[in-house]
């Protein structure tokens, strides 16, 4: 493994998955804001990057309407950051993610999903100047690999929605410490596995708080959720 063993000895780490989309509209800074007020220690979220460079906050890589919402649609890698800054969308507009890593709570976490090819060290870039506590994941794997080539010191987690017959090759493969798996594909087996050689195991995204209960008791590291206000009292409850 590219890291020393970062097994949590407290309480499990809630994350909000981009922010607390239930309270606000997904990856805006407002729904960031309610994860950390209802306790998340970390926040994830998406990126893509703009045609002239900047790193900006949004899952697909087209920008949407939601309902309540008008505005025209366009291609995140083919658009420059002005013309985005016009699209309005609910609770203000598509944050930069410079715009979050300044306000990032102390000790808290932004865990940063690279959705294309290309932006690596544009993310690089900007996690460095921010000193901000972060880490970056990805279902490319090559992205991830490519993320820690450039940056070592800045961990790095692949995300799967399957169980590989050997589940650390993967993880070695990209240099990878955090192990996103899908809730559903998760076992004790795995998450012993995983921590034996020295990774963390974060499960998404969960939601129920019987599944949250069961997967804290194998000693999932962190809990990715849409609630995580709920997540921090199961967390706080088992942790008593």
């Amino acid at each position: 493994m590219a890291y020393a063993s970062a097994r949590q000895s407290g309480p499990v780490e809630v994350i909000g998955h981009r922010g607390s989309p239930r309270e606000h509209r997904e990856n805006t800074l407002p729904s960031f804001r309610r994860a950390f007020a209802d306790g998340a220690e970390a926040v994830e979220l998406d990126v893509h990057g703009t045609q002239d460079g900047a790193v900006v906050i949004h899952h697909d890589p087209r920008t949407n309407s939601r309902p309540g919402e008008s505005g025209p649609v366009a291609a995140i890698a083919e658009s420059t950051l002005a013309s985005l800054r016009a699209i309005r969308i609910a609770d203000g507009s598509i944050p930069t993610l410079d715009e979050l890593l300044v306000t990032l709570p102390e000790n808290a976490t932004a865990y940063v999903e690279v959705k294309a090819q290309g932006i690596e060290q544009a993310v690089v870039a900007v996690i460095r100047s921010s000193g901000a506590n972060c880490a970056v994941h990805s279902f490319d794997h090559r992205i991830v690999q490519r993320v820690h080539e450039l940056a070592p010191e800045i961990p790095v987690g692949i995300l799967q929605t399957s169980y590989p017959v050997n589940p650390l090759r993967p993880l070695r493969d990209a240099g990878a410490r955090d192990l996103w798996q899908h809730w559903e594909l998760i076992d004790q087996s795995l998450v012993q596995q995983v921590h034996e050689d020295g990774g963390r195991v974060i499960a998404w995204t969960v939601n129920d708080p019987d599944v949250a209960r069961r997967l804290i008791g194998w000693g999932v590291d962190g809990v990715c959720s849409d609630v995580p206000g709920i997540m921090r009292a199961i967390a706080d409850e088992i942790a008593r």
